[in-house]
C-alpha cells in the first residue's frame, strides 16, 4: 500500500501519478453516478476491460513486455476519462469502440505511453461523437428531477442488450444536456434567460451537472495541492474561458450564457484538471502552459457559441495538442549564448 505521507518526489512513478488521478476522480464519479445512474459505473467497467485487453494484444504484437505497461494504470485512466464523457445509457459497443480507438490508435500507433501527441481519451470521444451522434446524446435526466429511476438490472438491460425496460418510454428516459438545450434554443431565437428556465437547469449550470463539476473541481484542487498536475494549465483555462465569455454576456445577455454557466457546464472542470493537464500532450515550458490553457478556454467558448457541437472541450484540447510543438518552440528559455551581444561574442 502506498503511504501518501511520504515525500512527494519519492514515488513519482507513472503508476503513482495515475493512481492519484483515479483517486481525484472519485468525487466526480460518485456525483455523476448519483445524478445520472449506475450506467456511469457500468461504462467505466466496460471501458477498463476493453482498454486492458487492447493494451495486452497490441503489446504482444509489438513484442513488448506486458507487466510494466499493464500495471502503470495509464490505460485505466484513459478508459475512465473516456467513460465519464459518455452518456450513462450508451450501448456497450459505443464504449468498446471508443476505448479501442483511444488505446490502439491514439496511443500505440504513435509509439505508446509518452509518445502520443494527442490525448487518447479525447481522440476516442471525438471519433464516437462524429461517427455516432445519435447514441452520444442519450442522457438520462438527473435523478432528482427524473420521472423514472432505473434499477441496476434495468440499466444493464439498456446498455448491454440495448433494450428499453417494459412500460418505460424511451423519450421518458432521455433529455438534452444543458449545453445542447442552450444551443438549440439560440438557433430558435429564444433568449438565454428563457432557455434556462427548463427543468434541466440548476443554480449555476445544469441541474446535477454543476454538482458533478464541483466534484471534479475538488479532485483537481487535490491534485494541484499534491503537485501531481501543474496549476498553470487549469488556472489559465478557467480564467481564459471566464474572461472571454464575460464581455459577450455583458454586451448581449440574451444571446450569451453567463461566465459561471460556462465554468460549471459540460466537461469544463473535467477538461481543465484531468484532460488538458496530461503531461505528455501539454507544453513543457511554464509560459507555454499558460498559453496552452488560455487558448483552450478561448476555443471552448468559440465552439460552444458558434460551432456545430454543444460542448467544445474535446475539440479545443485536441486542436491545442496540435499546437504544442510550436508553443514550446516560442516559449522555451533562450540559451546564455543567444542572449549575448554580437560584439562580446566576437571578443570571446
Amino acid at each position: 500500500m502506498i503511504d501518501f505521507r511520504e515525500d512527494r518526489t519519492a514515488k513519482r512513478t507513472v503508476s503513482w501519478v495515475m493512481l492519484q488521478v483515479l483517486i481525484a476522480l472519485l468525487p466526480g464519479i460518485a456525483l455523476l453516478t448519483w445524478f445520472f445512474g449506475v450506467g456511469v459505473l457500468i461504462n467505466c467497467v466496460i471501458a477498463i476491460i476493453a482498454a486492458e485487453l487492447t493494451e495486452v494484444l497490441i503489446l504482444i504484437q509489438r513484442h513488448k513486455p506486458l507487466k510494466p505497461c499493464i500495471t502503470d494504470l495509464s490505460a485505466v485512466v484513459t478508459a475512465v476519462l473516456l467513460a465519464l464523457c459518455l452518456p450513462s445509457m450508451a450501448p456497450w459497443w459505443i464504449t468498446v469502440v471508443g476505448t479501442i480507438f483511444a488505446i490502439g490508435i491514439a496511443k500505440h500507433l504513435y509509439g505508446g505511453l509518452g509518445y502520443n501527441p494527442f490525448n487518447p481519451a479525447m481522440v476516442g470521444y471525438v471519433v464516437l461523437l462524429i461517427s455516432f451522434p445519435k447514441q452520444m446524446v442519450v442522457w438520462l435526466p438527473p435523478e432528482n428531477i427524473a420521472a423514472v429511476s432505473l434499477s441496476f438490472w434495468e440499466t444493464m438491460e439498456v446498455i448491454i442488450f440495448e433494450a428499453v425496460p417494459k412500460k418505460i418510454g424511451f423519450d421518458t428516459l432521455t433529455m438534452a444536456t444543458p449545453l445542447d438545450a442552450v444551443k438549440t434554443g439560440l438557433t430558435l431565437s429564444r433568449p438565454v434567460s428563457e432557455i434556462v428556465q427548463g427543468r434541466q437547469f440548476g443554480a449555476l449550470a445544469g441541474a446535477g451537472w454543476d454538482w458533478v463539476a464541483a466534484g471534479y473541481l475538488l479532485g483537481g484542487l487535490w491534485l494541484v495541492q499534491r503537485r501531481v498536475i501543474d496549476w498553470r494549465i487549469p488556472l489559465s483555462l478557467l480564467l481564459g474561458l471566464f474572461l472571454v465569455s464575460t464581455p459577450f454576456y455583458i454586451i448581449d445577455s440574451r444571446a450569451f450564457s453567463t461566465p459561471v454557466f460556462h465554468l460549471f457546464a459540460g466537461a469544463t472542470m473535467l477538461g481543465a484538471f484531468f484532460i488538458a493537464t496530461d503531461p505528455v500532450t501539454a507544453p513543457a515550458t511554464a509560459k507555454g502552459r499558460f498559453v496552452f490553457g488560455a487558448s483552450i478556454g478561448l476555443l471552448i467558448f468559440v465552439i460552444r457559441r458558434w460551432g456545430g457541437y454543444p460542448d467544445g472541450v474535446a475539440f479545443a484540447v485536441l486542436l491545442m495538442n496540435l499546437a504544442v510543438p510550436t508553443i514550446d518552440n516560442y516559449t522555451r528559455p533562450r540559451r546564455l549564448s543567444e542572449n549575448r551581444e554580437p560584439s562580446r561574442m566576437k571578443e570571446e
